[in-house]
């Protein structure tokens, strides 16, 4: 992640939005760190006009100097954008006697025009990643868990990624979470899923790989236990019904009907499950999507049967439809 240079206004734009939090709050606390004697101010520029950002960076009885947090930079009237800009300009001049301003904007077109206008003046940008392509995913687990001194096997990294990608917060947690709970280094994908047994996704791709596998009596028990222990069987036929349409995406991908692209799906996800496809015609395929769909009516029906619906599910993946 970038580093700007030391200038008292900071704005940190767009990127991955949990990412884009965690720098605001780094930022805020390093500056609080430099200035022992400041005070934490934070304002919404949602709400917020140039009055309260004036007060906020002027000197008060307390401090001579604050660190002031803007949040919703791109939602800042004209008037208090003004006011930030105007601020920059006389802050870079005197840095050390200076209020810190750390802005915060969501990114996107909004307010782009008051964001490019405060760096002109000579703020400092922090460029925050966005987290979108599944390198770069795979990239942040590898350094959550190389900040902690320790390693992730890759196919581990790649499960964490298929699960939660795209939910940055979560995804950081279960990387801390298996760290403290275990002292395995590296953390393999066993681990891992043993650790998110609990997450009705995980536990629903692993009936379905048991039930493309052919085991369906052990497909069932699993499913049973999944639902004993709390999960809601709507969450189950969920995962199954996802698991299935990667493998049909996988199928159109290996005929030549979509590129790997426009199936906007993780690599490794993909490529598993293009090794799963053998057996499988279309016809079956979307007899077993059917199923679901028609099991998902069952356990949103009242007088319907979900568990029966889920082993009927089952019974027909693990035969592939036929």
């Amino acid at each position: 992640m970038a580093r700007t240079a030391n200038t008292p206004v900071k704005v940190v734009p767009g990127g991955d939005s949990y990412l884009n939090a965690s720098r605001v709050k780094e930022l805020c606390a390093e500056a609080l760190k430099a200035r022992p004697d400041a005070e934490l101010i934070e304002m919404d520029a949602t709400n917020a006009d140039q009055y309260a950002f004036d007060e906020a960076v002027s000197p008060s009885l307390l401090s001579d100097v604050a660190v002031v947090r803007v949040d919703n930079l791109q939602n800042a009237d004209e008037k208090l954008a003004e006011a930030i800009i105007s601020y920059t300009k006389q802050a870079v001049k005197d840095p050390a006697g200076s209020s810190i301003v750390i802005c915060q904007h969501e990114g996107g077109a909004k307010g782009k025009r008051i964001l490019e206008q405060i760096i002109k003046a000579g703020a400092g940008k922090e460029e925050v990643p966005d987290l979108k392509k599944p390198d770069a995913q795979l990239n942040f687990v590898y350094k959550e868990f190389e900040k902690r001194k320790r390693r992730v096997e890759p196919a581990a990294a790649q499960q964490l990624i298929a699960v939660l990608g795209g939910k940055t917060g979560e995804l950081a947690a279960m990387c801390e979470q298996l760290c403290f709970d275990f002292d395995d280094n590296p953390i393999g994908l066993e681990r891992v899923n043993q650790y998110l047994t609990a997450n009705p996704q995980v536990t629903g791709f692993a009936v379905a790989d048991k039930a493309i596998e052919g085991h369906t009596a052990q497909a069932i028990v699993m499913m049973r236990a999944a639902v004993e222990q709390g999960t809601d069987p709507i969450a189950l036929i969920g995962a199954l019904a996802m698991k299935l349409r990667t493998l049909a995406k996988a199928a159109a991908v290996k005929s030549g009907t979509i590129s790997q692209a426009e199936a906007k799906t993780n690599p490794w996800v993909l490529r598993n499950a293009t090794r799963q496809l053998g057996g499988w015609t279309s016809a079956g395929m979307s007899h077993c999507i059917r199923m679901l769909a028609w099991a998902d009516e069952q356990s949103k029906t009242n007088g319907g049967d979900p568990l029966y619906a889920l082993e009927r599910c089952i019974e027909d993946i693990s035969h592939k439809g036929r």
